[in-house]
């Protein structure tokens, strides 16, 4: 019998954890369709895997690459890693809905769509999605619903709700679960979701319960109040009955360092308590983040043009500099600047690109000028502008990657620039440096942390494992050569040991080689019967 493709001889895992057996495994158009020793097919096509591991398509738990498949050309970086699904909508940032011009205009600055050289316009999320489908992603796309988005729909940069704001955000939550969000997101750092209290985020993780669907939070702070931006995400949970994912899990800023294993604690501890709740993380030790995230989100209350009235006044930047730089009132409210130092912050994108590669301390000192006042004007050039920064500490990113509750997530912007390496190097980094290198994971808990693990969080249904039956999304490597050669001056480099990538059945990486086709689908969310809130 004759079927599509069968790959050979290779170290078969099965994306649960189980150890890995030696296989062939048989894929049938879209399909695997069996699994065993010497297998008596004949494929059209054959791969030898002897010697390498052959895993479920990776699938990445959070990204940004909302606009990446409208880019001009087909970009294969994250299936250069082994990544086949991208969950995308995260930190409360999706690409829609976006109502009317107004939204647009509000939503741009939180966009990467200018970066990737994409035109922004109203669209419902219904569009969005059949947008995608017309543009051919590069590898599959699952799409959140982003708390941001729903509210400058609502309610524009302000900070106090509008009447019916509220029902209008749960109303575009409902269309947008109807057209096949996987999700809700929150970035409840930023603004403007960091205007909004616990009873607005657990009235529209309702709706997300009623549809079945998760929410995935960038929790209201990282560093000093983790404890209780932890505990807020819980009793979101405890209301709305919904399960949760916690993003890019961490202990952000030097003076927090050391606390990961207890934001792991407080996690296993409301497991037992029942509410469902995981995480995800990417193994570095720097973040990315817009630039303008470093300033108190207050600070953008109304919009762009009061945000640049306030950064063209000098009374008004040493006011604003004095909550930045105590961190006061918490990350929600003081930003990013306390977290980190000016010699950490690296400028990844901006308009003017003489800036990129630098850091905050080397243009203040190249300008004359104080750390802040140089990213004040940074930020007053190009509101837009990326940061790549340091934020956490080694010991934080090897506790917190080892439980088994966390699951990879890269958090790429998009791949231009000196984004973030994670962007084009995350999964091949884990693989490389803390399965093979340290160890600090064995490859087949590895391998569950990069598919089932994320595949049953958002409900990927025959996605994330191998099995007949099973989507064939099949990545095949070589443990002993994966790795990233980036770096954060160099970021954009190829992984190595990933020879083949399989993509719902077709060969997207041969030998190394991108095929240059846009062979991903659009992934949608089912209509499942709705369900009752849990606590009436």
């Amino acid at each position: 019998m004759s079927v599509t493709l069968v790959i050979r001889g290779g170290t078969v895992l099965d994306g649960f954890g189980t150890p890995g057996v030696v296989a062939d495994v048989a894929i049938e158009r879209d399909r695997v369709i069996a699994i065993g020793s010497d297998l008596e097919l004949t494929g059209v096509r054959e791969i030898d895997a002897t010697g390498l591991f052959v895993a479920p398509g990776f699938i990445d738990a959070h990204t940004h690459s909302d606009v990446v498949p409208f880019m001009d050309e087909p970009q294969p970086f994250k299936l250069r890693q082994g990544v086949t699904t991208e969950i995308v909508g995260n930190c409360g940032n999706s690409a829609a809905p976006l109502i009317d011009e107004t939204a647009v205009e509000f939503h741009r600055p939180i966009s990467s769509a200018a970066r990737a050289g994409v035109d922004t316009h109203p669209r419902s999320f219904s569009d969005y999605l059949d947008e995608v489908e017309a543009a051919g992603p590069t590898n599959h796309i699952a799409s959140l619903v982003g708390h941001h988005t729903l509210r400058i729909n609502a309610n524009g940069m302000d900070a106090a709700l509008r009447d019916g704001a509220l029902q209008r955000m749960q109303d575009l939550a409902d269309e947008a679960f109807a057209a096949g969000a996987f999700g809700l997101s929150t970035g409840l750092i930023y603004a403007p979701g960091s205007y909004a209290d616990t009873d607005e985020v657990a009235a529209l993780a309702t709706v997300a319960y009623r549809w079945h669907r998760p929410y995935a939070t960038h929790m209201r702070d990282e560093g000093h109040g983790l404890a209780d931006a932890v505990a807020e995400t819980l009793e979101i949970a405890r209301r709305s009955g919904v399960r949760v994912q916690v993003s890019h899990c961490k202990a952000a800023g030097l003076p927090n360092h050391g606390r990961g294993p207890e934001l792991l604690a407080l996690l296993h501890e409301a497991r037992t308590a029942g509410v469902d709740v995981y995480g995800d993380q990417y193994p570095y030790t720097t973040g990315e983040t817009f630039l303008s995230a470093l300033l108190p989100a207050d600070m953008q209350v109304g919009g762009q043009d009061a945000l640049r009235a306030k950064l063209e006044s000098a009374a008004s930047r040493a006011e604003w500099f004095q909550l930045a730089e105590t961190g006061a009132t918490g990350a929600a409210r003081a930003g990013a600047w306390h977290q980190t130092t000016p010699d950490g912050i690296t400028i990844s994108m901006h308009g003017d690109e003489s800036l990129q590669g630098r850091t905050i301390a080397e243009v203040a000192a190249d300008r004359g000028v104080s750390a802040w006042d140089a990213l004040c004007d940074a930020v007053l050039a190009d509101p837009a502008a990326m940061t790549v920064y340091r934020l956490m500490s080694e010991h934080d990113v090897r506790a917190i990657l080892a439980d088994p509750l966390i699951a990879i997530g890269s958090d790429n912007s998009v791949p231009v620039g000196y984004a973030h390496q994670r962007a084009w190097g995350c999964f091949p980094t884990v693989l490389g440096a803390y399965v093979r290198d340290m160890p600090l994971l064995p490859v087949e808990e590895a391998v569950r942390k990069m598919t089932s693990l994320t595949a049953r969080q958002f409900g990927l249904t025959g996605r994330g494992f191998l099995a007949p039956g099973a989507i064939a999304d099949v990545v095949v490597f070589d443990l002993d050569a994966i790795g990233h050669p980036g770096s954060p001056t160099s970021p954009a480099q190829h992984p190595t040991g990933i020879p083949y990538v399989v993509l719902a059945g077709t060969v997207a990486i041969d030998d190394g080689v991108f095929s240059g086709r846009r062979d991903g689908r659009v992934l949608r969310a089912g209509h499942p019967e709705p369900r009752s809130h849990p606590n009436p």
